[in-house]
């Protein structure tokens, strides 16, 4: 595979124009450095689910990653009203997404379950009323 790669996207709220650009780009990334597919298919739903939440829920945010010869790691941390109750949110269905939110397609609950089943290691912190860290792996298996 190679030495690894490491970068740093930028969100912005609301920014439905932009949405998917970082997870776009870092699935890119790992296409170039010779990824396995289904690594980068579960990279690539994980990180787009989590872009999508700052673009819904946050003012702004960012995306960092890291790729070495064993492991994707990536958090995205946001500025927004942060994730009152991280057990609900996790559960299928959940959702705070105003109508004209879900009217777009977006914000039907599955944002942090769908990151999670395509994780081998999720952790999620969260302040009401400063923001959310989400970090999460994937083993690179040879």
């Amino acid at each position: 595979m190679g030495n690894g790669a490491d970068g740093i996207f930028f969100l912005t709220g609301k920014d439905f124009n932009n949405a998917g650009t970082a997870s776009s780009n870092l699935k890119a990334v790992l296409e170039r450095m010779g990824i396995a597919q289904d690594i980068i298919r579960r990279t690539a739903i994980a990180a787009f689910e989590a872009e999508m939440n700052v673009v819904i829920y946050a003012v702004a945010g960012m995306m960092k990653y890291r790729v070495t010869d064993t492991e994707i790691s990536v958090t995205v941390q946001d500025m927004g009203q942060g994730i009152p109750n991280i057990d609900l949110a996790m559960t299928e269905g959940y959702s705070t997404a105003p109508d004209h939110i879900r009217a777009m397609g977006f914000g039907s609950g599955m944002g942090l379950p769908n990151i999670k089943k395509n994780t081998d290691n999720l952790s999620v912190n969260s302040i009401v009323g400063e923001g959310t860290t989400l970090e999460f792996v994937i083993q690179i298996k040879d």
